[in-house]
């Protein structure tokens, strides 16, 4: 199977660590033992998240007086670079050495019309306390939103319209190598009006829908969504709670989920389904041999009537 698997932030940067590049490392090992058995047996195609190094990277430019702070594309771009080579490096360790491996650095379109411009959403770097965020807001003009318990900074997060590198990924595919890509969503860029000039865009685009775009365009058979919970549950966090097994888009689409966690999630989920007719699987980086197998997680396809749970 062709299998597009995209790490959400937490296998690189768990909440409340120290954002140094040990712990990173440490992280993204951890993650590539758990993809070491599917790139052994499938073609393996990994995205991830870069929220928390983009805000990192972002602040320590602002606190750099003499130039002007580098653009979120510019941070994006070294960001993909940056966690291209810890996995890169993790997993060739791990991997036989004659299995090639190869980070694309992955420019995404965007429409300059997008709504989202007007409504910033996507969270990025650290976490502060209310009274922390609101003066950084102040300070640097920043939006910030709650997070969970915590406030963090937002910025547009416009909706991915294609990925240029489609075709170098497909090459590298089919000879073999394991593909980093579309790392933070891929580089938000977009055409200025009226002409062919490419340029960048000061957002950052949801990763997971940029992967169901990815996973469609080089007709990935699965797209696993890697998060650190078991898969989609209703009722979270009560008593009550319950994972859905199987789903189709439509029926999970009726219910409601957080915009700043398993919401796009969800919705990556369904675009992927719907519109190449394959399964899209939400759950945990530890169970990924079974979700692939069907056996753990949460699975979405248009095939699915409804929705079934898995026993309690």
């Amino acid at each position: 199977m062709r299998v597009v698997v995209a790490l959400g932030g937490n296998a690189l940067q768990r909440r409340g660590e120290p954002m140094t590049v040990e712990s990173q490392r440490l992280n993204v090992r951890i993650a590539c033992q758990a993809l070491v058995p599917v790139a052994m047996e499938h073609e393996l195609v990994i995205s991830h998240g870069n929220g928390p190094q983009v805000g990192l990277l972002a602040l320590q430019a602002a606190a750099y007086g003499d130039v002007e702070a580098y653009p979120f594309d510019v941070l994006g771009a070294q960001t993909e670079g940056m966690i291209g080579y810890f996995i890169e490096q993790e997993l060739g360790n791990l991997l036989p050495f004659e299995k090639p491996l190869a980070t694309v650095l992955t420019m995404t379109e965007v429409d300059p019309d997008d709504p989202a411009f007007a409504n910033p959403t996507k969270f990025v770097g650290p976490v502060y306390t209310e009274a922390e965020a609101r003066a950084r807001a102040a300070d640097k003009g920043w939006v910030v939103k709650a997070d969970g318990n915590a406030w963090r900074r937002v910025v547009p997060s416009p909706l991915p319209r294609r990925i240029f590198e489609i075709r170098p990924i497909q090459w590298l595919l089919e000879h073999g190598s394991v593909v980093v890509c579309t790392g933070g969503g891929g580089i938000p860029t977009m055409y200025r009006a009226g002409t062919r000039q490419l340029v960048g865009v000061e957002a950052v685009i949801d990763k997971d829908r940029s992967s169901a775009v990815l996973a469609h365009d080089v007709g990935a058979d699965r797209l696993v969504i890697v998060t650190d919970a078991a898969g989609v549950f209703v009722d979270w966090g009560t008593p009550g709670q319950r994972q859905i097994a199987d789903a189709h888009p439509d029926a999970v689409e009726a219910l409601a989920f957080p915009a700043g966690s398993m919401g796009p999630k969800v919705e990556a989920a369904c675009a992927f389904a719907r519109r190449s007719g394959k399964v899209a699987a939400i759950g945990a980086l530890e169970d990924l041999p079974a979700i692939l197998a069907g056996t753990a997680g949460t699975r979405i396809s248009t095939s699915f009537p409804g929705l079934t749970y898995a026993p309690r």
